[in-house]
């Protein structure tokens, strides 16, 4: 199970969707063009490479003879960097565009994945994985960005749950493909496969970008400059000790990426050594989450839409919580399976509505640095959770740091329902939440 950051946990624009796709046109724009479509296609291509690999990397760390305390370490300080560069790659975003962005961070991406093919240790893959991390720094905000940018705001949350559902295909194919790769051909070529399926992104990425720096399409606006930085970083840092949305979403995204970093890393572990279930299951497992998310994003996406974001997160959090207690209180691989499945039904919907909530809630020439410095300010607070989880499993039991994922997921939603509102005046006076007005009806890539 594994949440994407805004996630997850996470994916690997710029000016109004009208410029990006050359002209104006008459009628309602396709929730999916054909631009849209090729982005998209690139990102499912990259994270296919990314997913057979990584949700079982923890398993790969034990073959490099690396311990639970080492493993919990590993993810720690694989963190920092992504922490270091997201506010940086999500402002140099919205100053040079998301397409440029993107293909800078596929290169250093790239530059990871010759580290893993090359590491001997659990240390140097470490090193590969801290310059890889690069790669979701400019990528998962410019990816947000950049679906905002093409998409109307009274449907926003729905191109969300349309894009995210095509996205969603890279959980269903990709664990399955390297579980059964890890069992049957061995970490090695896994490794090849799933690296050469990101070359492949990568110059798909590069040709973008190329065509949009030659047709103007997608440029940024503003000079890049630390004075200019400056001003951005010190416009988000005004949103988030305002009291408004900004800062109920860090303070409550602060709580769950601790609990959650508590106990993601450790849940291949805990699947192998506690349920019973070798490598290629746990990728069919994680497989089934992403059909699960897959078949509620859309309707998702669109209960957003008309509800209000608010109400979507909290059932997505309580959905979570069930799926956890299914886990940790019916110890059979059948119990964890129905786990999968449930938390895919959480996180189908949960991410659609963090999404548009965000998007709607600080200015658009803001939406890079604002979905960098979310993920940077949460995941500071949240970076000694993996190892404090090991701590947790050593210490009191393996089953802990799952027991206080599922408190925070319950315990997070009071302050959603009543924080994660978007008055009119935020939102320009376009569809949106309004502070007074109940529901009328119901509807981290890198």
């Amino acid at each position: 199970m594994r949440t994407k950051q805004r996630s997850g946990a996470a994916p690997d624009g710029a000016a109004a969707a009208g410029s990006l796709a050359g002209s104006p046109q008459a009628g309602p724009r396709p929730l999916v063009d054909a631009r849209m479509a090729t982005f998209m296609g690139a990102m499912i291509l990259a994270n296919v490479g990314g997913m057979m690999f990584f949700p079982i990397l923890p398993l790969y760390l034990r073959e490099l003879d690396a311990g639970v305390d080492d493993i919990g370490l590993f993810f720690t300080l694989s963190m920092i960097m992504p922490l270091a560069m997201q506010i940086a790659g999500g402002w140099l975003s919205d100053r040079i565009g998301r397409l440029r962005s993107i293909a800078i961070g596929s290169v250093a991406g790239m530059l990871g994945w010759v580290g893993t093919i090359l590491a001997p240790t659990w240390g140097w893959l470490l090193v590969g994985q801290v310059v890889g991390a690069v790669s979701g720094a400019f990528v998962s905000p410019s990816f947000d960005a950049y679906i905002a940018e093409r998409s109307d705001e009274k449907n926003r949350a729905k191109v969300y749950g349309v894009t995210n559902t095509l996205f969603q295909v890279v959980s269903v194919v990709g664990p399955l493909a390297g579980g059964l790769a890890a069992r049957f051909l061995g970490w090695r070529p896994l490794i090849w496969i799933a690296a050469s399926l990101y070359f492949a992104a990568t110059l798909i990425r590069l040709a973008m970008a190329r065509d949009a720096s030659r047709s103007g399409e997608g440029r940024g606006a503003g000079e890049v400059s630390l004075r200019s930085f400056g001003v951005s970083l010190r416009t988000m840092l005004t949103l988030a000790v305002s009291g408004g949305v900004i800062t109920w979403l860090i303070l409550s995204d602060g709580v769950r990426d601790i609990a959650f970093g508590l106990s993601g890393n450790l849940l291949p572990l805990f699947l192998q050594e506690h349920r019973g279930l070798d490598v290629a299951a746990i990728g069919l497992l994680n497989s089934l989450s992403g059909v699960a998310s897959m078949l509620v994003m859309i309707p998702a996406g669109h209960f957003a839409d008309k509800a209000g974001e608010r109400w979507a997160i909290a059932s997505g959090y309580a959905t979570a919580f069930v799926a956890l207690m299914l886990l940790i209180l019916f110890p059979t691989p059948w119990t964890a399976a129905g786990a999968f499945v449930v938390f895919g039904f959480a996180m189908g919907m949960l991410q659609p509505a963090y999404q548009s909530l965000i998007s709607k809630a600080v200015p658009e020439n803001l939406r890079g640095i604002a979905f960098g410095f979310l993920s940077t300010s949460n995941g500071l607070v949240a970076l000694p959770a993996p190892w404090l989880g090991a701590m947790l499993w050593k210490g009191v039991a393996p089953v802990a740091p799952f027991w206080v994922t599922a408190a925070a997921a319950l315990l997070v939603i009071p302050p959603v329902l009543a924080k994660f509102r978007i008055a009119k005046a935020e939102t320009g006076g376009a569809a949106g939440e309004g502070d007074a007005a109940p529901p009328t009806t119901l509807a981290v890539p890198d």
